[in-house]
């Protein structure tokens, strides 16, 4: 029997890929989500479609370190066994603060699950194979340079857009690269990549004239939940570590995310303001 852990599990490409997982039968799935409310129709559907699934919800607002360290402090507390970690939620588009101070966008998209894969690793390196997958985009290569000013905490915010936005993916494929690097040798491997231009619903807080146009273009959430659903079950990918997909197949990255020394500075960076 094999546990997920999916954040932003309650809709889009997140609740595909739990449907995905689901699918498969036997497993235990833990839906990690902000609110209670949307995500217990998608555990009652879970349920009544795969009834061999075990699924647990656990509250989790990935922007917000608190949250994140006491979801992780309440699944450790229940010697919940974790075999894949997959950070899935995300934003963009954004003209917020987090609880923390920082860019709403930078902390949901990186700094969050940065935290959240540093506290559930001890619990990875015990699963017979464990894997941390990090749902990124092919907008990373559109990032020309490192944004270190995303992971300073601010007083006013300020409209994150697509550059923005291009840069914390940028920090996903840097972040699964730097802790393939630092898990090697251990039964934990790790994996960015590109789900496709997904009409999900993470450019949520960009007006909605805007975001009804740009679907008519993209790929449903299934089609999007596709690789990250590779990245998590295939067998193949269990002696490799750090690379990254798209179309469940192997791709390249930028030039910038090959970066050896830019990944271990923006490691070093997140984890002096996490303090983990």
């Amino acid at each position: 029997m094999t546990t997920y852990f999916v954040t932003g599990a309650n809709s889009g490409i997140g609740r595909a890929l739990v449907e995905a997982l689901a699918a498969r039968g036997g497993d235990t799935i833990v839906l990690a989500t902000r609110s209670d409310e949307r995500t217990r129709p998608v555990l009652t559907d879970l349920k009544s479609r795969f009834p061999a699934v075990r699924t647990q919800w656990v509250h989790l607002d990935v922007s917000d370190l608190t949250s994140v360290r006491r979801a992780a402090q309440t699944l450790i507390a229940t010697k919940q066994p974790i075999d894949v970690l997959v950070n899935n939620a995300g934003i963009g588009g954004t003209r917020r603060l987090s609880n923390d101070g920082f860019d709403i966008t930078y902390a949901t998209n990186h700094i969050g699950p940065f935290l959240l894969t540093n506290l559930l690793l001890p619990r990875l390196r015990e699963a017979p194979q464990g894997r941390i997958v990090n749902v990124a985009s092919n907008a990373h290569f559109t990032a020309k340079e490192m944004n270190w000013s995303g992971l300073e905490r601010r007083t006013t915010p300020k409209r994150s857009g697509f550059k923005d936005y291009a840069v914390t993916k940028l920090m996903n494929v840097l972040h699964a690269k730097e802790l393939a690097r630092r898990v090697a040798g251990t039964r934990v491997t790790t994996y960015s990549l590109h789900p496709g231009a997904v009409a999900s619903n993470i450019w949520r807080a960009i007006p909605q004239p805007i975001q009804w146009i740009a679907k008519l273009f993209m790929l449903s959430n299934e089609a999007g939940a596709r690789t990250p659903l590779y990245c998590a079950t295939a067998p193949e990918l269990g002696t490799v570590s750090g690379r990254y997909y798209y179309k469940e197949r192997e791709a390249r990255t930028s030039p910038l995310a090959q970066d050896a020394a830019l990944a271990r500075e923006l490691w070093e960076r997140t984890e002096a303001i996490t303090g983990s």
